[in-house]
Parts: structure tokens; C-alpha cells; sequence
């Protein structure tokens, strides 16, 4: 499959009206069984209760009968399981939803596809969940938007329930651009469609592509591709008196203005853009913002204090200095997401206070090696090692409460932590250091 996935994406890179017409054999029985060997195991399972284990135990016969349905055009995927997590920073829960083992084969071939197709037509603008392409990615473009290029002024941009309001007939129509095989597309709209289940009830879905299904990303990726990120770059950056910028990662994007009258410009026209491709913007979490070097020192010479900050992809970024004075942007962990993680840390030692004291290191120093993994960068040590005192404040809280008496004094807890250390933070990601990849944005 992958020899025929890098000729698709050769041809897609050559030719940018090249509509597709025979993907849906790539569905065979070589690609899916490679599909499902990629598939990780001991995930959430759908309301079938299917393990990969279980359908690997007669994989051949399994598959066979998967492409022979597909073939006669009776494959429908089976509807989810719906279920819920916190939202992060309000008490509302985030739906998520859990195909079946072989549908997520399925949608595991076609995102494969899209890919290879879509990959050559995204834009610079766009960061989440593309090859080698990541968030701190996208806050290093970010930084050189905001310290290289005139920025003045942010918008920072919420989307309500992106995913939950992805308009279907308008998302078939995107992928008709690039895609005219009738087979692949109706799997993928029977996808979209497939409904739910809650509680032992069978609801539709109208709108939206569940968060949790492997083709949700890329659907999301192309639906907005269409919606913003070509309409930013084709109207709003050439229409613009000033300079203009745009980051997105999936849903979540900022844009960098000059000018004041364009970011204004660009608030009323995005929310007239939105609406028309059924989606809104949240008014109230959508700002626009003086920042950047002349804001900074602007305020400064008002004695207005700084500039305000605005949150993106888990972090805090507001105007600073560096160490000779000059303008800087920096960021340090969004307190929003310090206090979820916290949360999260106490409910865990709470519930697992009385597991063996060597496990509970092992848990909680892999937690902490996947928090500083994001979080320790440019300018963030600081924040980090207070979230570390705070874990250890924890530990020692709950280590306390292992028996109605007392384990540990501060003392003793020092001790125990030179034989069973928790992981300190060192900075791990460089904001200044853009890959080879991306260094042609400079």
C-alpha cells in the first residue's frame, strides 16, 4: 500500500486539480490486515465489545468477509459508543466517540488515502496532526510571526463545537474536489452518518464527525482547509493594508495583524464565513488584542502595564523582555491547564494511596515525563518546576493518608524520595530552533 500511497501523493503534488477516480481497491485484504496490525491494542472497544485480540483470532476470514461487503456495497459501520471526559477548565464533559475494532480498520485505510492526497494541499498555516508537524511547531511559527514579522495586533479565535457541527453535505462537496470515486465515498458518508449509541439508545448524526474516530483529524483538517485556511490566504492576507498571518492547529488557530482595521475587518468577515458553512464562533472567547513589540511599548510609555496575554495550545504567551531589553514573546503553562493536570495527579494518588509505594513512582514519574515532554520549553522552567513541587506536595499528602497513622514526616519524605526520586524538569524544546522543514518560512 505504501508504494501506491507515495504515486498518489506524486500525482497530487504535480497536478493540484487532479481529481481522483479508483481509490476504494486500495481497501483490499493485504492493506486492511496491515491496517490492523498498525491498530494499538488494549484500546476502548465499541458497543460490540470487539478486542483486536479477539478478531485477530480469525483475522483471515474476518477481513475477507470486511472486503466482500465492501465490495457489494453492504458494509455500514456500526454506531459508536458514546462516551465522555472532562472538558478542561469548565465542569461540561467533551463527547467521545468509539467505533468497532474493524471500523477502525476501515477508517484507518481511508485516512491512509486522504493523506497521501490532502498532505500536498494544506497549507504552511496548518499544524495539527500532519507528518512531521507538531504543536511546539506551530508556537515556534507563532513566536517568529509575533518577534520577526510586524505584528501589532492577535485574534484569538474559538470555534464552537467544531467537530460536533462539521456540515456533512458541505464536507462531501470539499472532498469532491479531489475525490470522484462513488465507493470510497460512501463508506466515508456512511461514516459520517453512522449515529451513536447512549445508553442503550440509537441516535442519529445530521452534523458533525465524533471526536475519537482515526478518520475525525484529517475530515476536520480538509473541512477547514476549505473553510479558512485557503480563504486566509486567498482574500484576507491579499486584502489586507498590513501584513497578515495565520497558525492553526486542527480548530484552534490565532491570526497576527499589522493593522488594526484588518483584524477588525478579518473578526467580521470570519464570523460571516463561519456561519456559512454552519459553524460559529464563539463571541465571547474570541478577542482582539494589542500585542506584540509596539504594544509593549506603547503601554510602557502609558504606564499602562503589559499588554494582555492570550492562551494558545496550552500556554500562556504574553510581552516580555529579554536579558539586553529587547521585545520578547513568551510563554509559560496556561493555568487552566496546570490546574486540570493537578486535578487529575490527586484523584490518582487518592484513589491508588495504598498500591505498592515502587508502582506508584513508576505511574507517576511516566506522567511527569509525558508533562514535561510538552511543557518544558523556552522560557517555561519556572512554571514547570512549580507544577513539580506541587506533585511532590501531593505525594507526600497522600503517602500520609496510606493508614490512619501517620507515614512520613518532611523529613523522612526526603529521604524516601533520594531512594525513589520523582524526575525533574530540564527544558527540553528550543522556541528559536525551527526544523529543517520549516526553516523556509524564515
Amino acid at each position: 500500500m505504501e508504494t501506491e500511497l507515495r504515486r498518489i501523493a506524486e500525482l497530487a503534488k504535480e497536478n493540484k486539480d487532479m481529481v481522483f477516480t479508483s481509490l476504494a481497491h486500495l481497501l483490499n485484504e493485504e492493506n486492511l490486515k496491515q491496517c490492523h496490525k498498525e491498530l494499538p491494542n488494549k484500546k476502548a472497544t465499541g458497543i460490540n465489545e470487539v478486542t483486536k485480540g479477539e478478531y485477530e483470532a480469525n483475522l483471515d476470514d474476518n477481513i475477507k468477509d470486511l472486503v466482500m461487503r465492501m465490495k457489494r456495497k453492504k458494509y455500514r459501520p456500526v454506531p459508536v459508543r458514546r462516551t465522555y471526559i472532562n472538558k478542561t477548565g469548565t465542569k461540561k464533559k467533551r463527547p467521545l466517540g468509539i467505533p468497532e475494532h474493524e471500523d477502525k480498520i476501515v477508517q484507518r485505510g481511508i485516512a491512509k488515502i486522504l493523506n497521501a492526497i490532502y498532505e500536498n494541499d494544506f497549507l504552511d498555516s496548518s499544524f495539527g496532526f500532519r507528518p512531521k508537524r507538531n504543536c511546539h511547531d506551530a508556537l515556534k511559527i507563532l513566536n517568529l510571526y509575533i518577534e520577526k514579522r510586524h505584528t501589532n495586533y492577535i485574534v484569538d479565535v474559538d470555534i464552537r463545537g467544531f467537530f460536533d457541527n462539521v456540515d456533512h453535505k458541505w464536507m462531501m462537496t470539499f472532498l469532491a474536489h479531489r475525490i470522484n470515486d462513488p465507493s470510497l465515498l460512501r463508506i466515508i458518508g456512511r461514516f459520517l452518518k453512522g449515529g451513536y449509541m447512549e445508553e442503550g439508545k440509537y441516535y442519529r448524526t445530521e452534523g458533525g464527525t465524533p471526536q475519537g474516530g482515526i478518520i475525525s483529524p484529517i475530515i476536520g483538517n480538509i473541512y477547514l482547509h476549505y473553510v479558512l485556511d485557503l480563504w486566509f490566504e486567498k482574500k484576507i492576507r491579499k486584502e489586507s493594508r498590513g501584513q497578515a498571518y495565520m497558525v492553526r492547529y486542527a480548530d484552534d488557530f490565532v491570526c497576527c495583524f499589522q493593522y488594526k482595521s484588518d483584524a477588525q475587518t478579518f473578526y467580521r468577515r470570519l464570523k460571516e464565513r463561519l456561519n456559512k458553512f454552519h459553524l460559529e464562533m464563539a463571541e465571547e472567547k474570541t478577542n482582539i488584542l494589542p500585542f506584540g513589540s509596539y504594544a509593549w511599548k506603547d503601554n510602557e510609555c502609558k504606564k499602562k502595564g503589559k499588554p494582555p496575554t492570550f492562551d494558545f495550545l496550552g500556554f500562556t504567551h504574553y510581552c516580555s523582555r529579554s536579558r539586553n531589553g529587547r521585545f520578547r514573546v513568551k510563554r509559560k503553562s496556561s493555568s487552566k491547564k496546570v490546574k486540570e493536570k493537578l486535578k487529575s495527579q490527586k484523584k490518582w494518588l487518592q484513589m491508588h494511596r495504598t498500591t505498592d509505594i515502587r508502582l506508584i513512582m513508576e505511574r507517576l514519574n511516566l506522567a511527569l515525563q509525558g508533562y514535561y515532554n510538552y511543557y518544558c520549553i523556552t522560557d517555561n522552567a519556572y512554571e514547570v518546576k512549580n507544577f513539580w513541587d506541587k506533585v511532590k506536595q501531593l505525594l507526600f499528602k497522600w503517602m500520609n493518608r496510606r493508614s490512619q497513622k501517620k507515614s512520613f514526616s518532611w523529613e523522612k519524605f526526603q529521604r524516601f524520595l533520594q531512594k525513589y526520586p520523582l524526575i525533574s524538569p530540564r527544558i527540553k524544546v528550543n522556541i528559536y530552533s525551527l526544523r529543517k522543514h520549516l526553516s523556509y518560512i524564515l
